[in-house]
């Protein structure tokens, strides 16, 4: 059963990183490995607490890529554009520093 479990989490979180990385292969391949990291880390758990507690940690975290990262791009004028959906209705937009951005160029 937890395993089953495991697994939904495990490909929802995938799903939620290719939805708001589309475009991205840099950010959708750190995303996947990110993941595959966390899960393999944590196969070996046994825990009747552990086990909820983890797996309600990878469904917030769908959630939070879902609602709360949109990935920005730059146009052809120089400046950043990016579409939000009907999923960030209602949250506050927090643009990257500029710090941040150089990072990404380089």
């Amino acid at each position: 059963m937890v395993t089953g479990e495991a697994l939904i989490v495990y490909r929802a979180l995938l799903r939620a990183t290719r939805k708001s990385f589309a475009g991205d292969s840099e950010m959708l391949k750190a995303s996947a490995s990110e993941i595959r990291k966390k899960f393999e880390e944590n196969r070996h758990v046994a825990s009747n607490s552990d086990i909820p507690r983890l797996l309600e940690e990878a469904r917030d975290t769908v959630q939070f890529i879902s609602t709360k990262i949109v990935q920005a791009k730059i146009n052809e004028r120089g400046g950043y554009e990016m579409k939000a959906s009907q999923e960030h209705a209602g949250f506050t937009l927090e643009l990257p520093s500029e710090e941040m951005i150089r990072k990404k160029s380089l």
